[in-house]
Parts: C-alpha cells; structure tokens; sequence
C-alpha cells in the first residue's frame, strides 16, 4: 500500500555546482551549530578496499533519499522548518560525490520503512536497525557510525582513570541498558547505581553520588557539550556490537545492489578527502571516540 509523508520534499543538485531523542535534543543540536569542534577524527568503519570499486552509474541517475525529522543532530527541523542534521548532510555530500541528483523527503518514523518497502524511495537514512527482521527487506551500506559505550569521570579523575581499579566503587548507568548488562557481565565487582535515563545517571556522576558513568558515548557527548568542567570521557571505548548494536548504516530496499554500492563507494571517498570527518566534527563538537 502506498503511503503519504507528512511533509515536503528537499531537492539538492548532487551534479557538481548544483525509539528515540532526549527531551533537550532539538535545542542542543541548534547549539552544537555555533560550538567550537573539539579536534578528532572519525575512525574508519568502511572496508578501504571499496575505494578501488567504481560503481557503474547508469542504473543511478537519482538517489530518493528518505529520513525523518524528529532524530536531532541526525535528522530534524531547524526554527525555519527546514531539515538539517548530520545525516541529511551526509545525504548530500554522498549524492555530490557519486554526481547525481538528490531529493530528501522526511516521513514519520513509523511510517519511513514502510516507504520504503513501496518504493516511495531509494534510501532511508534515519537510524534504522540493522535487525534479523530488517533484514530481510533490506540491504544496508557500509556502517558510517559506530555506536561505543564509554565511562564518564569527573575532570580530576580523567587522567588516573582505570577501570581495573573500579572494584568496589560505584558507577552511575541507565537502569534495563545494554550498558548495565556490560557491566554485569565485564566488570562484576563495581556497584552499580541504576537510574531511569543517562542524564539522572550523569548527573549523580556530577553530584558525587557515583564515581564514574557508563553509558552509550554519544549521548553522553551531548551532556559533556553542556559539562565541560565537571567531567569528560575516561579510558577507551568500547565495541560491542553484540551489546550496543553495529551502528547507524544507511537501508536499501533487498536487491538494489547499484544504489547500495554506489553509497558505500562515495562513503570511501568522503573518508579518504576529509569530508566525512568535517561533518563529525561540526556536529558532534565533543568527540565520542
């Protein structure tokens, strides 16, 4: 059954010259616009062996690309209506280096699947699992978002931080997580202090109720963005796609190989000319790797 958006379409030129956000996410995304970049690049998640594959193009003359608009920095409204994010810029910038023509529609987001699936669109670019159930109706690109889990330390403890040393001390994590089941299961013999979403979790970490947090590392990046003297990323991150899921990978209707192939070729390229980690950093100024 075809299925209407709930708003307009964005056409961008790509010919050259041509379950889910916090409640402070919109405002913070607006803020994190006009915020310095803390310097660190984005790690390589694709295979840079793609680069030597040129996709034909023939069967891509344009790239529909569909998202939704209540996913901030990703994916979301400014006060003028219009979409901005991090992945509509990154929808933009694959459709310029792969030379085609470009539209952005934004759907619900229990409706944006479902447009896909009946061909209202080429791509989703919106956060989309990479589920068993997803999977069998869709194909994804190459992962162009890692997801890590991280502990948080008051800005005192950042440089002597070792989670070895944790035994006995009490972490601050969201209570039903991934990250708690991490903990429960790699580090056993830390107390943990359960709370209903990160920020209570980080903010009992800012209190001194808990001597460090665990939790996804993006998010925590925003608050970090907010917290800059109380506290910061302590040790490495932590992989887990098991745990934390793979990452954020953009979904091709099964079977569209060309279209698919084409998206990882430019991601390749956007890594390799420095542009993919200039939208990193402008829109995640305090790094999360």
């Amino acid at each position: 059954m075809t299925m209407r958006g709930d708003c307009g379409t964005t056409l961008w030129g790509g010919i050259e010259g041509g379950g889910r956000v916090w409640h402070r996410a919109i405002a913070l995304a607006l803020v994190l616009l006009t915020t310095p970049a803390l310097a660190q690049a984005l790690p390589y998640h694709s295979d840079p062996s793609a680069r030597e594959i040129l996709p034909s193009l023939t069967p891509v003359p344009a790239i529909r690309f569909l998202t939704t608009a209540d996913f901030p920095p990703f994916n979301f409204r400014d006060a003028g209506g219009e979409l901005i994010g991090f992945n509509i810029d990154l929808a933009k910038r694959i459709c310029v280096e792969v030379n085609v023509a470009c539209t952005i529609q934004a759907w619900p987001w229990e409706q944006a699947a479902n447009a896909l699936s009946d061909s209202q669109g080429d791509a989703l670019i919106a956060g989309l699992a990479m589920s068993k159930e997803n999977g069998l109706l869709f194909d994804f690109s190459s992962i162009y978002l890692a997801l890590p889990g991280r502990f948080v330390a008051r800005a005192p403890d950042i440089g002597a931080f070792d989670p070895a040393t944790l035994a006995g001390k009490t972490v601050s994590v969201r209570r039903g997580s991934a990250h708690e089941a991490f903990l429960t299961r790699y580090l056993p013999e830390v107390t943990q202090l359960g709370f209903d979403s990160e920020i209570e979790a980080l903010e009992a970490l800012e209190s001194g109720d808990a001597d460090a947090f665990f939790g996804d590392a993006m998010r925590a990046s925003f608050w970090l963005n907010e917290n800059l003297t109380c506290c910061g990323f302590a040790g490495q991150p932590y992989f887990r796609p098991n745990l934390f899921g793979e990452g954020l990978a953009i979904a091709v209707p099964a079977g569209q190989d060309a279209v698919r192939h084409a998206i990882d070729w430019a991601l390749v390229r956007l890594k390799d000319n420095g542009a993919l980690d200039e939208l990193y950093l402008r829109w995640f100024p305090v790094g999360f790797y």
